[in-house]
């Protein structure tokens, strides 16, 4: 069996310099940020029900009957929880479309000005939807939709950019195991943003919001000042040129090549050109991309569970369980810690596999048991936790690598070395049909959960995972049966 490149050539990181952990770190945290901004407003739901409902539904504010009648949006919990949800559909609908636009904005304009500007915008307006609105005890449900419809714009731009400056600084030797424990960035901001919520969250859920947001903007203004996009920025050689000198001893670990051998390496998708161009692939170019399609609707159904798993834990442990509110944004954070142990083990054994569908297959398919798992969790506090944890590495972990390494390998493709600018365009699209489902799936949520309570989410949860795999199955019956084959030449030549 040939072993990939991480293996040949001694550590992975010694081929890394300050620059590339710099990098690595910049735009970790950075999206990290990010995430903590998105799960402030997950962590401070039941907070906000309270306040948005009137006095005789209302146990924990004493206020004058007169302010509660002129101020409540609604005249129950259950409307509030049912337009929470509406919110969170609100946000992932424009996020999805937002990130269709950011990643080819991101392929031509400096990345670095994109997400600067997308953290700070994005900081100002989670600071006027949940600080200004409460100081002035100013409610309106207009207000709130556009506040959040713009949110999700500018949030947009962080994941097609974060992603295509690590394409640009990482090449394909040992990415999975590099953008494995790298997209455990989303996990971190979501254990980020549940301490600081739950820290300030007894001054009012108000201050939760204003420090997720005072932090965002200074990691804006630190990413414009000292991230480098490329390594062509102070005069490094480009991952495509190191990769030049390298020996072809592995396929990509994504290609359009039915049969390995009759792989192709020097097709581009500008056939007739003798010069290559850093040019940017239309949007139709990188939807047409081999595996760009099968992966990105499976996104979408990955991605509506484990963005439901984010925005309604916190609030399903408080309503299912009577927790408080602060115990329950502690408690969810075992989800995260599953998600970033699977995304980087299962990133590292695709790596010697060098090929993810079978790794995402086996996880998925074992995803579905854990659903079931935890579904039937007691009443107890520890065993919840584990469970947690379990779901969170079998769910958390494919979602992290197919947004991450798998996107990168998508838009690194040998198909486009002519025309290499497709990282964010095609990390824009898997991402942003990802975020159509998760923005259906919310609304889905509340509604399955106001009607036929909680068991019958987790059903839907069962099926949207198993659509997952079912997306991805060609995939994964090519790639199991060229891992076969290698297996067998590797006998044969022993």
């Amino acid at each position: 069996m040939a072993w990939p490149n991480i293996f040949q050539r001694g550590t992975l990181f010694s081929r890394f310099s300050h620059h590339h952990v710099v990098v690595f770190l910049l735009t970790f945290f950075s999206y990290s940020l990010l995430h903590a901004s998105r799960k402030t407003f997950s962590n401070v739901k039941v907070s906000i029900s309270k306040q948005w409902t009137p006095s005789a539904f209302n146990k924990s504010i004493r206020l004058p009957v007169e302010i509660w009648n002129s101020n409540h949006l609604f005249p129950s919990a259950e409307e509030a929880t049912l337009f929470l949800g509406t919110l969170d559909t609100i946000f992932l609908f424009s996020y999805a479309v937002g990130l269709f636009i950011s990643g080819i904005v991101g392929d031509r304009l400096n990345l670095r000005w994109v997400l600067s500007f997308g953290m700070c915008s994005s900081a100002l307006v989670v600071f006027v939807f949940g600080t200004v609105t409460e100081w002035l005890h100013f409610y309106n449900k207009g207000l709130y939709c556009c506040l959040w419809i713009i949110n999700g714009l500018l949030q947009s731009t962080g994941w097609p950019c974060v992603v295509a400056v690590m394409g640009n600084w990482f090449g394909k030797a040992g990415r999975g195991v590099v953008f494995g424990l790298w997209s455990a960035c989303a996990s971190v901001g979501n254990i980020l943003g549940a301490c600081l919520a739950s820290s300030v969250l007894q001054y009012g859920y108000e201050y939760a919001f204003l420090v997720t947001a005072a932090v965002q903007f200074a990691g804006g203004i630190v990413i414009f000042f000292g991230l480098l996009v490329s390594p062509e920025e102070i005069g490094l050689p480009g991952i495509e040129a190191e990769e030049n000198f390298e020996e072809d001893s592995h396929r990509p670990l994504i290609n359009g090549a039915e049969n390995e051998d009759e792989y192709e390496p020097n097709y581009s998708i500008q056939e007739g050109s003798t010069v290559t161009q850093v040019k940017a692939v239309s949007f139709y170019q990188a939807c047409c991309l081999p595996g760009v399609i099968p992966y990105s609707l499976a996104y979408a159904c990955l991605k509506l569970v484990n963005y439901s798993f984010f925005f309604w834990l916190p609030f399903y442990l408080t309503n299912n369980f009577g927790w408080k509110e602060a115990e329950a944004d502690k408690l969810s954070i075992w989800y995260d810690v599953g998600g970033i142990i699977g995304g980087t083990l299962q990133g590292f054994i695709s790596d010697i596999l060098q090929k993810r569908a079978p790794v995402l297959a086996l996880s998925l398919l074992l995803a579905i048991g854990s659903l079931v798992g935890y579904s039937r969790s007691p009443n107890d506090k520890s065993i919840n936790a584990l469970l947690m944890a379990v779901t969170g590495f079998f769910i958390g972990g494919p979602s992290n690598m197919i947004s991450s390494a798998i996107s990168a390998d998508l838009g690194r493709q040998e198909l486009i070395q002519g025309s290499s600018e497709a990282l964010a365009t095609v990390t824009g699209i898997v991402d942003g049909t990802g975020s159509i489902g998760a923005a259906v799936g919310q609304y889905l949520v509340s509604l399955i959960q106001d009607n036929l309570g909680w068991m019958w989410v987790f059903y839907f949860f069962i099926l949207m995972t198993s659509c997952t795999i079912l997306f991805i199955s060609p995939l994964i019956v090519r790639e199991i049966c060229y891992l076969m084959q290698r297996r067998q030449a590797h006998v044969l030549s022993e």
